[in-house]
């Protein structure tokens, strides 16, 4: 069982967002990404997505472009964006999931072998541009919805258990190299932290170590539109 992942696929199979405009790079994107995904995945692999799937504004909208997943091999992992705004109400997105492979992480995890997965939006960390006060309350929030998760991998950890968390927002900057989250990451454990949301010229580095554990930036026009091997 190997495990990849990527992040920010903005699909927009029924909104007017075009990637394109965000440069050349990006046409036919989700073709770039179905066709290195079938060439490394097998049906016993997991694929985690880090957020921004889908423009929809709906959960019909959302499950539109989830539906384009489908038949692409894997189990997949997903957890919200920043904008994925059609994800709400987790009980009913699980209960119109597209298939039993699609596993979407909110305040929980999940178990695959010896594997544990985790998961939250996170959000901007303290020493970010134009940090506010509103930042910082949903910043110690999402702290929170972490401790939650650990609370659930707690439950099922067995000695010899790999953890995996992922995170839409980059869980660390440069102004800011320990945060609540990579606290919360290393007191609980994690092996690899995967995280997307940065894009274009935004500098980030792609793999780096910090106190045992491994940070991996996905979003997918920083990683050529290809899953990245986690484990």
């Amino acid at each position: 069982m190997n495990v990849y992942a990527i992040s920010d696929l903005h699909l927009s199979g029924k909104s007017d967002k075009p990637m394109d405009v965000f440069g050349a790079g990006w046409e036919n994107h989700f073709e770039k990404i179905k066709c290195d995904w079938n060439a490394k995945v097998s049906e016993e692999d997991i694929v985690l997505v880090c957020g921004d799937i889908s423009w929809g504004t709906v959960l019909e909208e959302g499950l539109y472009d989830l539906h384009s997943l489908k038949d692409l091999k894997g189990k997949k992992i997903f957890i919200r964006g920043n904008h994925d705004y059609w994800w709400n109400g987790i009980s009913k997105l699980r209960a119109a999931a597209p298939s039993p492979d699609f596993f979407f992480l909110q305040n929980d995890c999940v178990k695959f072998g010896n594997v544990i997965i985790c998961g939250s939006r996170g959000w901007t960390c303290p020493g970010s541009a134009d940090y506010t006060e509103h930042d910082e309350k949903l910043y110690k929030r999402e702290a929170q919805r972490f401790k939650l998760c650990f609370g659930q991998v707690e439950k099922v950890r067995e000695e010899g258990d790999k953890v995996l968390a992922m995170v839409h927002y980059p869980p660390f900057s440069a102004k800011s190299p320990s945060t609540l989250f990579t606290s919360i990451f290393e007191e609980n454990g994690v092996e690899k932290v995967i995280f997307g949301h940065i894009h274009g010229e935004n500098y980030f580095p792609f793999r780096t170590v910090k106190n045992g554990i491994e940070y991996i930036l996905t979003s997918c026009d920083k990683v050529g539109f290809s899953l990245q091997k986690i484990l």
